[in-house]
């Protein structure tokens, strides 16, 4: 017989009233009640209380056990009374009479509550995770990743893909993110890199023939931290496809999110085919290409509304190339003034110049704004907006990107400040056609806007014949609830493609030949037409586990400075390691030098 236990933590019930048993755990909770002292016994399957009064022998041990010290507990399973019957738990309607108690492991004292939530720093929960982890909330989050992983690798076997694993050191690639850079010790000077994605190693099985690969990838990228994006490492689910166009991609994807959330949700799921908005559509009516569908509110393009309106601020924002841009907010005329003053001062606090406003009410047009405007105006302004008594029209003055920046914010903020969000429902759409190039903000040029790989729409045709600034690609996003879940293309598959798309992008035949020269040769070799997706893994766990952090869904993350306080790392490498790579560190100079 085992020596640790004969039960689980969660598994006792009243069918074991009478029997001997043996448990161990954490010491979860001390209750004492005078003449009883309740122990409350946790492990990884759940609660079990257990009870010991002031003539044990063990007694006085039992009180000085430390919460979180693991022991081992054998006794007799008894029925709780009617009146101290739990049913929050499993095991809520017995407890175990204690005869004996064995101190397993004894816990010094804790740096934060561990059986209950507590405001401990950021830092201190990273540096103990492990104590973390303990924590219910964490606990079911980590194992809901554990759950979806298994779910979506079983539907891929199912749906005829093969789980290939890709190499984790790789080549260095000069698109993208910042590579973690591993130097290699038999090679001097030469270093491997973490792959950011195995893009261009999925693209190659594509070329040998495998038709259907997927795996559940890491991926390494040095950048920043954000709520929803975590420094260093993470996992995405990467499948490609052969012989495929955009639609067979998204009715393999559809039907697994779809499914995938309604096992692990009680709320609503758009059904699939799932709703498809263009990349300008998105940035002109959501001001973003990552619109949160449960916010009904939308965002319109009334400049011409403003020429020659009367309105003098905003015509000369328009002579100096200023779009205007509203958002109807309904049944809101009956705030007070003092409302619409906090919503200008918000717009202040986040570097705009205010957040003017028009009131309909009663069939008149009021506020600052309209009392200096041509009725023609005002009446051009009801038709493309639709506005009707009692709602209120909010207006963003900037050029076309920063105006479409600030909307995007006003339009979740006055979300907010209503309540109109549908909170009980997971919305996704694709986000699709999104523009091949773009200006490069710091050189002014032409640069890929998106993915360098993706196949433009019209081919060499339109690369040849085409201002590349309209050439779409075949490029698209999955968004639910405002989160970007993946990116996913029809790749480039043909070298006088990809040598034209590189040349409009300012690189040589050279230039691609020597970045990109293993995947430039393959595709000479017979390359199918392919195409793929990546939707995240830890941005759908967040989603589904309801938290609006990364770390909350990761078993051991890092900080927002991309360290591991739990292990040290990155960490300083001994003199030893340095010479066996032929490295030096130099000390690192003052930037004002």
């Amino acid at each position: 017989m085992n020596s640790y236990r004969t039960h689980n933590c969660g598994e006792l019930s009243k069918e074991n009233i009478g029997k001997k048993v043996l448990i161990s755990g954490w010491l979860n909770k001390k209750r004492d009640h005078g003449k009883l002292l309740f122990l409350d016994i946790r492990d990884n399957y759940g609660i079990t209380q257990c009870v010991i009064d002031n003539d044990h022998k063990d007694f006085s041990v039992a009180e000085a056990i430390k919460l979180e010290s693991v022991i081992k507990i054998s006794g007799e399973v008894i029925k709780r009374s009617d009146d101290t019957i739990n049913k929050n738990i499993k095991t809520g309607i017995i407890e175990i009479q204690v005869e004996d108690i064995t101190i397993l492991n004894e816990c010094i004292t804790l740096p934060f509550q561990v059986a209950q939530e507590d405001d401990a720093p950021e830092d201190i929960r990273l540096n103990f995770r492990y104590l973390d982890l303990r924590k219910e909330r964490l606990k079911k989050n980590i194992f809901l990743r554990s759950k979806v992983i298994n779910f979506i690798r079983k539907r891929m076997i199912e749906q005829g893909f093969y789980e290939i694993q890709t190499p984790i050191l790789s080549a260095s690639s000069p698109e993208g993110a910042r590579d973690y850079l591993v130097p290699s010790r038999i090679h001097h000077g030469k270093f491997y890199a973490l792959p950011q994605a195995p893009q261009i190693f999925k693209q190659l099985l594509m070329v040998a023939g495998f038709d259907k690969y997927f795996q559940i990838a890491p991926c390494f990228r040095d950048e920043d931290a954000r709520a929803d994006r975590s420094p260093g490492e993470f996992y995405q689910l990467d499948f490609e496809m052969s012989f495929v166009e955009q639609d067979d991609i998204f009715n393999e994807i559809e039907p697994l999110m779809y499914d995938l959330f309604k096992t692990y949700t009680d709320l609503e799921v758009s059904p699939y085919p799932f709703k498809r908005i263009t990349y300008a559509e998105s940035l002109e009516k959501y001001g973003t290409d990552k619109p949160d569908l449960r916010n009904p509110l939308f965002i319109n393009d009334i400049t011409n509304c403003f020429e020659d309106s009367g309105f003098k601020i905003f015509e000369e924002n328009i002579k100096r190339g200023h779009v205007i841009k509203s958002i109807k907010l309904p049944e809101s005329s009956n705030q007070p003034r003092a409302w619409f003053d906090k919503m200008n001062d918000w717009a202040r606090k986040n570097n705009q110049k205010g957040l003017g406003y028009i009131i309909f009410e009663d069939g008149e047009f009021k506020g600052p704004i309209a009392k200096n405007m041509k009725k023609e105006n005002l009446e051009k302004i009801m038709e493309i907006t639709g506005i009707k008594d009692r709602d209120s029209i909010f207006f963003i003055s900037n050029h076309q990107n920063e105006a479409n920046i600030f909307a995007s914010q006003v339009r979740e903020k006055l979300c907010d400040e209503k309540k109109l969000r549908n909170t009980n429902k997971f919305e996704f759409c694709w986000i699709i056609d999104y523009p091949m190039f773009e200006i490069n903000k710091e050189s002014g040029k032409i640069d890929f806007s998106h993915n360098p790989f993706s196949m433009p729409q019209g081919g060499l045709t339109s690369l040849n014949n085409e201002d590349p600034l309209k050439i779409l690609a075949w490029q698209f996003d999955i968004v639910c609830n405002g989160v970007e879940l993946s990116s996913g293309a029809i790749r480039n598959h043909k070298t006088d493609i990809m040598s034209k798309a590189f040349e409009i992008a300012g690189y040589s035949n050279n230039d691609l030949k020597k970045r990109f020269g293993g995947l430039y040769k393959a595709f000479q070799y017979g390359a199918p037409p392919h195409g793929g997706c990546a939707p995240g893994i830890d941005r759908i766990v967040m989603l589904l586990a309801n938290e609006i952090n990364l770390r909350e869904v990761v078993p051991f993350p890092m900080n927002q400075q991309a360290e591991d306080l739990m292990l040290g790392a990155p960490n300083s490498i001994d003199e030893k390691h340095l010479k066996e790579l032929q490295l030096i560190i130099r000390e690192k100079k003052n930037e004002k030098n």
